[in-house]
């Protein structure tokens, strides 16, 4: 499952008067190619807002995200955005290579570490549908302003880590992985850790060889500054080991 975030700033799209409201309309198109130029995936959708004209100006500071999920053979792929401004002559493109990993080999590997601004369990009827829900957690992503820019975050907010670990050995006695997690935030101009926290999989009661981590700071306990974030799975049965980091700001 390949999760796709877009993120429009309110800011740059046109708004006309319909009805006694606000209204900007958004095209999106996407397209994910092989190596090859071969198409495999695209989709296509339509995006509205309504605002009344008294809350316009608050509007404009928002940002409008957009999700889609799409089912995707392991490989090499580049993904071909196209964003629309349907009341103006705006366009916006975005183009970027992607690979999708093969988890069906022995080898610990790992998901796309997200740092999201939501994360929470979804009721029954709902796992597995909507927007930003993967399984049966709702998870969205705090996109990154720009390519090079952290995801950032203000004070009040709570800064969410999740992500998948796929392939953990599993022990031939206990019939359990043996696993640490190790969730490490450090202060990029101190180089000092605000938070160091080991768990194992002994702790997280019946786990198998893949398992889904979640993590949540406060963004009132950091100071204003961009942070890293490393999360450190140490499998103990199968003597591997994956430290993927992310960074994020807080203003």
């Amino acid at each position: 499952l390949m999760p796709i975030t877009l993120q429009v700033p309110m800011s740059a799209v046109t708004w006309i008067n319909k009805d006694g409201l606000q209204r900007a309309v958004v095209n999106i198109f996407g397209k994910l190619t092989t190596l090859s130029g071969r198409t495999v995936q695209t989709f296509e959708d339509t995006v509205r807002r309504d605002v009344p004209p008294e809350l316009m100006q608050r509007e404009l500071n928002n940002t409008s995200l957009y999700w889609k999920a799409l089912p995707m053979r392991p490989g090499l792929y580049r993904l071909d955005v196209v964003v629309k401004d349907v009341n103006g002559e705006k366009i916006g493109t975005y183009s970027h290579g992607w690979t999708v990993p093969d988890f069906s080999d022995d080898r610990l590997s790992h998901s796309t570490l997200i740092l999201a601004d939501q994360v929470e369990t979804v009721p029954s009827r709902e796992i597995g549908t909507g927007n930003f829900v993967i399984g049966q957690t709702k998870v969205r992503p705090r996109v990154q302003p720009a390519a090079g820019k952290p995801a950032s975050f203000k004070k009040g907010e709570n800064v969410n880590f999740w992500m998948q670990v796929y392939n953990l050995g599993i022990d031939e006695k206990t019939k359990k992985p043996s696993a640490t997690v190790e969730y490490k935030v450090t202060n990029t101009a101190t180089n000092q850790p605000v938070l160091d926290l080991t768990e194992s999989t002994a702790q997280m009661g019946n786990v198998g060889e893949q398992i889904t981590l979640e993590k949540s700071l406060p963004a009132n306990q950091l100071s204003p500054g961009v942070y890293q974030v490393t999360i450190k799975v140490d499998d103990l049965v199968s003597k591997q080991t994956i430290s993927p980091t992310a960074k994020f700001a807080v203003k």
